[in-house]
C-alpha cells in the first residue's frame, strides 16, 4: 500500500496526472489504477474526477494526511534499519532560504565530515516552498525564518539572527559610512529579491516603517544576480551580514551596516515534528545545535 500513499502525495502536489505520473517515474495509466486500487482498499472515493483532476474529496484530503505520516515513517523505519547494518547513509534534502546559503554550507560541511556515507541535496528555495516540500515529503529539512510566518509543527534550531548590510557600488557616497539609517536608503536605486521571499518582505517592512517607498528597479531569486547587479554599479541592495560579506568579497562593492538591531529575525534549522527521526535527520540536528552553540 505504501506505493499507492505515494502516488497519493504526488497526486496533491502536482495536482495534475501527467506531472505527478512523471514526478514518481511511472506512466499516467499506471497512475491512475494505483489510485483506483487504493480507493477500492480504503472503500472511498478519494479523487474528483471529470476531464481532468478535479481535487480531492473531503475523504482523499483525510487519507492524504495519514498517508503522509505513514509514508514518512516507513522511509524512517527503511533508514533506521538501514543504519543498524551499514552505518548513515543515504540522501539528505536540505531546502534553504537564499540569504541563508553560506550558514548551511557550514552546517551541511560539518555535517558530511561526520557522516561521509550521506549524500546532501542542498535547494534554494522560498520560505513558503520550503515549509511545502518537507509537508510533502520533498525536503528532509530547512533552513528559513523561525519567527515571522507560522511554521506548523516543526522541530526547531535557531542558528542565528539576521543582522542587515546595504551593500553598495565602492564610490557610493554611502560607502565611506560606518553604518546607515533606513531612513538615509529613501533614494537609492536598489535591486532586491522577488517579493515571493520572506527576505523581501521583511526588508519592505523595515522600509515602511521607516518612511521609505524603495527605489526597486531590478528584482530577483538570487542573491548572486544582485551583487552582480551591485558590482556593474548603479544599483545597491540590501543582505543579511554573512551573505552580504561572502559575496562582496574580491568586488568593488561596499557592505555597510544598518542601524536597527532590535527587530532582527532568527533563522534556523527546521524539520518535521515527529518521534523518532531518521538517524541521518537526527544526526543533522544535532549538527545544527553544534553550529548553533
Amino acid at each position: 500500500m505504501i506505493d499507492k500513499l505515494e502516488m497519493l502525495i504526488a497526486l496533491a502536489r502536482e495536482e495534475h496526472f501527467g506531472r505527478a505520473a512523471e514526478s514518481l517515474g511511472i506512466t499516467q495509466p499506471t497512475l491512475s489504477a494505483g489510485i483506483k486500487q487504493l480507493e477500492a482498499q480504503l472503500g472511498v472515493q478519494l479523487v474528483w474526477r471529470g476531464s481532468r483532476y478535479g481535487g480531492l474529496t473531503p475523504e482523499g484530503a483525510r487519507a492524504l494526511d495519514w498517508a503522509r505520516r505513514i509514508v514518512g515513517d516507513a522511509r524512517t523505519l527503511r533508514e533506521e534499519m538501514r543504519a543498524v547494518h551499514r552505518g548513515l547513509s543515504g540522501t539528505l534534502r536540505i531546502a534553504v532560504i537564499p540569504t541563508a546559503l553560506t550558514v548551511a554550507a557550514r552546517l551541511t560541511a560539518s555535517f558530511c565530515a561526520a557522516h561521509p556515507g550521506v549524500r546532501v541535496s542542498v535547494l534554494s528555495r522560498s520560505s513558503v516552498e520550503i515549509l511545502s516540500m518537507i509537508e510533502d515529503l520533498e525536503a528532509d529539512a530547512g533552513v528559513t525564518y523561525l519567527d515571522n510566518e507560522p511554521l506548523g509543527r516543526m522541530v526547531t534550531v535557531p542558528l542565528y539572527r539576521e543582522e542587515y548590510q546595504l551593500v553598495c557600488p565602492a564610490d557610493s557616497p554611502l560607502a565611506a559610512r560606518d553604518e546607515v539609517t533606513w531612513e538615509e536608503i529613501a533614494g537609492v536605486a536598489l535591486c532586491l529579491l522577488t517579493p515571493d521571499m520572506q527576505n523581501r518582505r521583511i526588508v519592505n517592512q523595515r522600509l515602511f516603517e521607516a518612511g521609505v517607498t524603495p527605489e526597486v528597479r531590478v528584482e530577483s531569486n538570487s542573491t548572486v544576480v544582485l551583487m552582480s547587479h551591485v558590482a556593474e554599479g548603479g544599483w545597491s541592495t540590501i543582505l543579511p551580514r554573512e551573505m552580504a560579506g561572502f559575496l562582496s568579497a574580491g568586488r568593488a562593492v561596499k557592505a555597510v551596516p544598518i542601524r536597527g538591531a532590535a527587530a532582527m529575525h532568527s533563522v534556523g534549522l527546521i524539520a518535521p515534528w515527529r518521534e523518532p527521526h531518521t538517524p541521518v535527520l537526527e544526526a543533522l540536528i544535532e549538527a545544527g545545535q553544534r553550529l548553533a552553540d
